[in-house]
């Protein structure tokens, strides 16, 4: 099975300093991550771990999905997926992701409502990122089926 990297480089103190993550594997795209930013509710064009988390699971959900509407014999015709990782202090001290709640809209041929909503949740148990999410306090899931 294949290896994914990704690399980042990292210029001076927690406050003060900022780097730039590299998506190695694939070349895709290089982005500015700092602290200050990962802290603020306004970004600021600048990412964050939670934001790849975020896109790493949104993805993984995704295709996890598809892969579930398929095995129940339904027809994946349009899916969005979002999901929102959230940053927050630890009891223990320093900071943890208390919650992710992942968004699902869309529709599937040769499911109804329900079937489509327990594609879903396998989906959530079965994504190898929700499985490595798995120290996360909560993961929610909030389907709609617009069939």
């Amino acid at each position: 099975m294949p290896t994914r990297t990704a690399r980042t480089a990292w210029n001076g103190t927690l406050e003060q300093g900022s780097g730039q993550v590299e998506l190695t594997s694939s070349g895709a795209a290089t982005f500015d991550v700092s602290f200050p930013r990962r802290a603020a509710d306004d970004a600021e064009g600048v990412t964050s771990p939670e934001e790849l988390i975020a896109a790493a699971h949104a993805s993984c959900f995704a295709m996890a999905f598809s892969g579930e509407l398929g095995g129940a014999g339904a027809t994946p015709e349009q899916i969005e997926v979002s999901a929102d990782v959230s940053l927050g202090p630890d009891p223990a001290g320093g900071f943890r992701i208390p919650t992710i709640a992942i968004t699902v809209t869309g529709y599937a041929s040769g499911i109804d409502a329900d079937g489509f909503k327990a594609a879903a949740e396998r989906a959530k148990a079965g994504c190898p990122v929700s499985k490595a999410l798995a120290g996360v306090g909560e993961i929610t899931l909030d389907v709609t089926f617009e069939g």
